[in-house]
């Protein structure tokens, strides 16, 4: 039975019927159109069930949409971007990095994700629409992948993260949303996004960046923000990749109360109200290309309430294969703690992307049998589902699917990604390319060596490799057809030892055994050689293997 409980008598007739649902989500509206004879101390509630204020806020599953952008014309992390985009690069041994990102959107109650793709994009739409069709489906909730296109009124293709969101508005606002979070799909980190939503509508903000609560060694080339006390950004500029300040600025025309300000560097992450970037985008700049360079400075400009929201959480932004690397071994690093609530774990636990369970990280779920190891030593180590690794030695060494490892190899300080496919035995006869007679088979030959490089998917590297990182150019491994004995420096003796001793010392003591050793050293220490030609690349003084390459038995990188 329903109740109008007033603070003085009046007259209601039991017949009228009221609708008791939109009341309650739309009070004001109801109660505008009462009597103003009415007291404002009028309630509607049922004599069955308890009162609950109406909020002020709808639910955030239903009133702000991601948007995730997995893709850039201009990566950093080439060869790795060569046929894929950054977005879809495999992480941690059973992850993509856009995996990251939109595990923050579901744990954060956030059920609509629009994923913005252009470039290399074939492999991140498909992980997408593969990984994430059944997991939002109970929760009304959708991953709908965006694919750069041409139409009638635009012949050309997105010409940059604004002009993308300009010309997908019209799905954009297919909801009644009221916020759009716009999200770069390729960093790594952990946030819960209803605290941002909270500090941007408390604040009544039109636009609210996210800043990191520290500067950097390295800029990441988001932005710069400057922001007085009550953390409203005041100005806003863009740092070119030479390391000078550009004259891409914005000042606001609202004075700060306080002189004080700190600077902080921008992640590249905005929440912006509906209406704010429809104005923005269609009558400000129509013609803008760029949110960081363009929108963002313009909107400061005008006066729009532009806040800061300072996050002080492990973040990578992968802008160098550098980053990538140590991304990975960090990943390692955090694999010892146990696997519990973060309420239990101690501080900065926002690191342990992968292992929180109240948080954890969706990706393809995949029919892959356990990993097969056989008689292998592994240490500090993270190993993907469906790994054949017979007796070799491992140690802090990210372990991708389906990587086959072979008897005798040694692999320390890397990332191996692992394959797409299994490969068998009377495959590697028919497909595989024959080198000095032999067929080099998906995966890390016999007595293969390897330390402190990146081999990206479906590699194929041969039998005796030794990858080593920064070995003096004076140390050699010496190995002849002709002579009866293998013939070891003192230097090679010394620094080999580190990884392969025990192989060296067994060679020795051979006297009529040829060595023939494929190395991928990086022995003369090189930060930077381009040998795609050859398959690999080094970076920062890593080395790469591209993806698909194939290195010969016997070959010396």
């Amino acid at each position: 039975m329903v109740t109008l409980q007033l603070s003085c008598p009046i007259i209601v007739k039991h017949q009228a019927k009221l609708p008791i649902l939109g009341l309650a989500r739309n009070q004001q509206k109801h109660l505008s159109k009462l009597p103003s004879s009415f007291p404002a101390s009028l309630y509607l509630c049922n004599s069955q069930e308890p009162y609950y204020p109406v909020p002020l806020f709808p639910p955030v599953d239903q009133s702000v949409a991601a948007v995730v952008f997995g893709d850039g014309s201009e990566s950093r992390l080439y060869p790795l971007t060569k046929r894929r985009s950054e977005g879809a690069i495999p992480l941690a041994a059973n992850y993509r990095l856009v995996d990251a990102v939109v595990s923050n959107c579901i744990n954060s109650n956030i059920n609509k994700i629009y994923a913005l793709t252009q470039f290399n994009s074939t492999s991140l739409n498909l992980h997408l629409s593969r990984a994430f069709s059944g997991i939002l489906r109970g929760k009304d909730g959708f991953v709908e992948v965006i694919a750069a296109y041409q139409s009638l009124e635009d012949q050309d293709w997105f010409q940059g993260n604004a002009d993308a969101i300009r010309r997908c508005l019209w799905v954009l606002e297919e909801y009644p949303v009221t916020e759009f979070l716009i999200l770069p799909g390729h960093h790594l980190y952990k946030m819960d996004y209803q605290r941002l939503i909270e500090a941007h509508r408390n604040n009544k903000a039109d636009i609210t960046i996210v800043a990191l609560n520290a500067i950097r060694d390295k800029h990441p080339g988001f932005g710069l923000l400057r922001v007085n006390p009550v953390n409203q950004v005041i100005e806003f500029s863009m740092k070119s990749e030479r390391e000078t300040i550009t004259s891409i600025s914005g000042k606001s025309s609202r004075k700060s109360d306080s002189v004080a300000s700190g600077n902080f560097p921008s992640m590249g992450i905005y929440l912006i109200n509906r209406d704010t970037m429809s104005r923005l985008l269609k009558e400000y700049l129509p013609e803008a290309t760029d949110l960081g360079s363009e929108v963002i400075p313009a909107a400061i400009s005008i006066g729009m309430k532009v806040e800061a929201y300072l996050f002080d959480g492990y973040w990578e932004d992968m802008r160098s294969i550098e980053a990538f690397y140590h991304a990975n071994m960090e990943c390692i690093k955090r694999s010892n703690m146990r696997y519990k609530s973060v309420a239990k774990l101690p501080e900065r636990a926002e690191r342990i992307i992968f292992y929180d369970r109240d948080c954890p990280v969706y990706t393809m779920p995949r029919c892959l049998p356990p990993t097969m190891i056989r008689e292998a030593v592994i240490r500090d180590s993270v190993v993907g589902d469906g790994c054949i690794i017979n007796r070799c030695k491992i140690k802090g060494t990210v372990i991708g699917m389906r990587t086959r490892i072979g008897d005798g190899a040694v692999i320390e300080d890397s990332v191996i990604m692992g394959a797409d496919f299994y490969q068998q035995g009377e495959d590697i006869q028919s497909s595989g390319k024959c080198i000095n007679h032999k067929a080099i088979p998906v995966g890390i030959g016999e007595d293969t060596q390897i330390k402190k490089a990146v081999i990206d998917k479906n590699a194929r590297i041969g039998k005796n490799v030794l990858v080593l990182w920064k070995i003096h150019q004076s140390s050699s491994i010496r190995s002849s057809k002709t002579s009866s004995t293998s013939l070891l420096s003192t230097s090679a003796f010394a620094e080999s030892c580190y990884i392969c001793s025990l192989h060296i010392l067994f060679s020795m003591l051979k006297p009529n055994l040829i060595i023939t050793v494929m190395q991928i050293i990086n022995k003369d220490g090189v930060q930077e050689g381009d040998r795609e030609a050859n398959g690999y690349i080094i970076s920062e003084g890593i080395v790469v293997i591209i993806h698909g390459a194939e290195i010969a038995d016997g070959s010396i990188i």
